[in-house]
């Protein structure tokens, strides 16, 4: 009986994650009316310095070269499904630290709207309060569409490859489950439908991105 409770609150907490990471931007707020201008991004240095607050341990920016610059805020206690509303800052996602990674948010009208212009081999940066860095790589940009946009349990379809449909809770294993990574989410807008679909841009530690190129050169 005590196996059979634990198995049933395993499953239960299981669900419950699987439909917040579902819930995340299934009803953004609309941007409002007016333009940003994109500027100059500091360089690494000063946006380092920028971020620290002294406290180890606590994730506080992502720096890409020539792409973004943004202080990384924590959700709030008891708040799983929060993003920001504030341009300039994303959102460290909580579960995805449940499994040993890092999952940045952001909305598509937002700060999210750089992460579409993240590529394969572009290098990130976590800036931690105490001035740690941490280095990943881009290795993959994944595109699915929403085939219910407004339904916490839909179902999506690859972008890359429009023969594969997956679940919710296989797009959430195939994007934070694993060794360590970043993982960037954000919306994607089409057909006036501000959750049409979801990106996601996968990064690997740096160390591991060398050994596998190494080890790929090598097997030529």
């Amino acid at each position: 009986m005590i196996l059979k409770n634990q198995i049933s609150r395993a499953s239960l907490n299981i669900s419950l994650l699987l439909f917040l990471f579902a819930s995340l931007f299934i009803h953004p707020i609309p941007a409002l009316a007016w333009e940003v201008q994109d500027h100059a991004l500091p360089n690494f240095e000063e946006f380092s310095n920028s971020v620290q607050n002294g406290e180890a341990n606590l994730l506080r920016g992502v720096y890409v070269s020539n792409i973004l610059a943004l202080p990384v805020i924590q959700q709030p206690s008891g708040r799983a499904v929060y993003v920001s509303n504030n341009d300039g800052e994303v959102t460290q996602f909580g579960m995805a630290s449940r499994y040993g990674n890092v999952g940045l948010l952001a909305h598509n009208h937002l700060a999210g709207r750089s992460f579409s212009r993240l590529a394969p081999g572009q290098e990130v940066r976590l800036v931690y309060g105490d001035g740690k860095v941490e280095y990943f790589i881009v290795t993959q940009v994944l595109r699915y569409q929403a085939l219910e946009p407004n339904s916490p349990w839909s179902s999506f379809r690859d972008l890359n490859d429009k023969d594969e449909t997956l679940s919710v809770e296989q797009v959430f294993k195939r994007v934070y489950f694993g060794d360590r990574h970043v993982t960037f989410q954000t919306c994607i807008e089409a057909n006036g439908i501000m959750s049409w679909g979801r990106l996601f841009v996968l990064a690997i530690p740096k160390s591991e991105y060398t050994r596998l190129t190494h080890k790929a050169l090598a097997a030529q």
